[in-house]
């Protein structure tokens, strides 16, 4: 497949609104509350940095990759863990923060794996979620934006390790 075109769906000052606005959030829900914010890479890379510069609670921070996503536009259903938590999460309140939710699968690996390990509370963040090609039961307590189709790129998001670097989501038009 050939990306052809690329057209804006989120620009660069959406997005810094819609981050204000999930920071103050998360700020009100963690207020004095141990928090671990664990970014889903490599996706996620951007909307992390700039969503955690907004965090005024002084979370830990800590990295973790799983892969779903080959070098096409869809998703599998297998997942690979390819790099864990270096902090402990036990007894603390974790929040995930995930480039795109789509089918669920990978996030619903991921929360499993992070259950399992004694975190008191589990939430997730999505820059987009794409709620309705939901396969399995996973909810994005603090969604950036909601997309119903198309493959988008950008923003840290990638077709083929490309685009990641764009400020903006776009919708990749590819044949």
């Amino acid at each position: 497949m050939i990306v052809k075109e690329l057209r804006v769906v989120y620009d660069e000052a959406a997005i810094d609104r819609r981050l204000n606005e999930l920071a103050e959030q998360i700020n009100h829900d963690y207020a004095e509350e141990e928090l671990v914010v664990v970014c889903v890479l490599k996706g996620a890379f951007m909307f992390f940095s700039d969503l955690v510069k907004r965090i005024t609670v002084q979370p830990e921070v800590d990295f973790v990759r799983c892969a779903s996503y080959g070098k096409g536009t869809s998703s599998t259903k297998t997942i690979s863990f390819t790099k864990d938590l270096e902090v402990s999460i036990e007894g603390k309140h974790v929040l995930v923060v995930e480039d795109i939710v789509d089918t669920g699968h990978t996030m619903a690996f991921l929360v499993r794996q992070l259950e399992a390990r004694g975190a008191r509370s589990i939430s997730i963040a999505a820059i987009v979620d794409k709620f309705e090609r939901r396969e399995v039961d996973v909810t994005v307590r603090y969604p950036g934006f909601t997309l119903q189709k198309g493959f988008i790129v950008g923003y840290g998001m990638d077709y083929a390790e490309k685009y990641r670097e764009l400020g903006a989501i776009y919708e990749a038009i590819v044949e």
